[in-house]
């Protein structure tokens, strides 16, 4: 299983960026994936998550109504919209998976696939 994550940068503060991730290697649609981010100093913060087992789609209270979760499964890929960027947003983010029948996890360690991340630069 490989996820790739594309499309960090740097933007201004209120401005927009999509993360994709694409996906390798699962033989179904069926996994849940999620996006978390670590910047420096900081501990790891679940950003969102789609949950395989109830079809949900789940968002940290930071960055809840500025960042929007999709995926399309014609092309093995999920994307990650945010808008209205924050200079507390700044942080490698990285795409992560669990296939099959699974739940966003609490712990962050339960997510067995990791991409390599992608830096958000968020500043004036």
């Amino acid at each position: 299983v490989q996820l790739v994550e594309s499309g960090g940068g740097l933007v201004q503060p209120g401005g927009s960026l999509t993360l994709s991730c694409a996906t390798s290697g699962i033989t179904s649609h069926y996994y849940t994936i999620g996006w978390i981010r670590q910047a420096p100093g900081k501990e790891r913060e679940g950003v969102s998550c789609f949950e395989s087992s109830d079809g949900g789609t789940y968002y940290a209270d930071s960055v809840k109504g500025r960042f929007t979760f999709s995926r399309d499964n014609t092309k093995n890929t999920a994307y990650l919209q945010m808008n209205n960027l924050k200079p507390e947003d700044t942080a490698i983010y990285y795409c992560t998976a669990i296939p099959g029948d699974s739940y966003c996890p609490d712990d962050l360690d339960e997510y067995t696939h990791w991409g390599q991340g992608t830096q958000v630069t968020v500043s004036s």
